[in-house]
């Protein structure tokens, strides 16, 4: 055997060794995300059973953010069929290198909204949680039907009666107006409400007023049903007011790798 022979033998053993290292953790991590979820299966299923709700009515939406798209994929195995992402810089190439799961799989993009990227979220995601403003309603639409998409738009409720008004989510005297916008715009839909329990406040207590935003929401559009609140750490007070979509991210995926970008 000739010494090139043996380096090309070499090498196509540790291409071997390499691809097994990667297949090996490939089905680790899926047995781990497939606990996981199980977990936050379970934890859905009780909340909603403490209520007498049906656990069907709750759609699960796993926060993928700072996770791989191979991430993704494994969830998708596993059966997610609904992600979420809150920045555009790193959803928008994930959703491309997962384009093959459309339709099936459902973006969410569930992070603050500017209207600068309001022209890339539209490409991807079927629904945006975070409409707290007139001007976003606006923008949204004018992006929608230039790309030729619906997509679906929850109201913003903020929960922080002490919030910074700079701070995101419409106050809830506000929600009306905002909702109205999103119904008046070409392809838009009205969905619903979404809103995040401030820090420092019971969840119970943070969530007790959504469902009169809600109410509110219905009242523009009664098909508007959707109520995304609640994730890992309190999932079960947002079901308990009705929640129909749970936002899970660490509970789901594990603590989060940081994220450069």
């Amino acid at each position: 055997m000739t010494r090139g022979a043996g380096r090309d033998d070499g090498a196509v053993t540790g291409e071997k060794q390499l691809a097994g290292a990667s297949r090996r953790a490939e089905l680790g991590r899926r047995a781990e995300l497939g606990g996981r979820l199980a977990q936050v299966q379970e934890r859905i299923a009780a909340a909603c059973v403490a209520v007498g709700r049906d656990p069907r009515e709750v759609t699960l939406v796993a926060v993928t953010k700072t996770f791989p798209a191979s991430d993704v994929r494994l969830l998708y195995e596993l059966g997610v069929r609904d992600v979420g992402e809150n920045r555009d810089q790193e959803a928008a190439p994930k959703a491309a290198e997962c384009a093959d799961l459309a339709p099936e799989l459902t973006w969410h993009f569930v992070g603050q909204l500017q209207t600068n990227k309001a022209a890339s979220v539209v490409r991807y995601a079927r629904v945006v949680h975070s409409v707290d403003r007139l001007r976003l309603a606006r923008v949204l639409g004018q992006q929608a039907r230039k790309a030729g998409r619906v997509v679906t738009c929850l109201i913003q409720v903020s929960l922080d009666a002490h919030a910074d008004p700079g701070r995101a989510g419409a106050a809830p005297a506000q929600v009306p107006e905002v909702a109205a916008a999103v119904a008046a715009e070409e392809g838009l839909l009205l969905g619903g409400v979404m809103a995040i329990a401030p820090l420092g406040v019971p969840p119970a207590q943070a969530f007790a007023p959504l469902p009169a935003a809600a109410a509110a929401v219905r009242e523009i559009r009664p098909e508007a049903a959707m109520i995304s609140a609640g994730m890992s750490g309190d999932m079960e007070a947002a079901i308990a007011v009705g929640a129909t979509h749970v936002r899970v991210g660490t509970a789901l995926l594990g603590d989060r790798p940081s994220f450069v970008g």
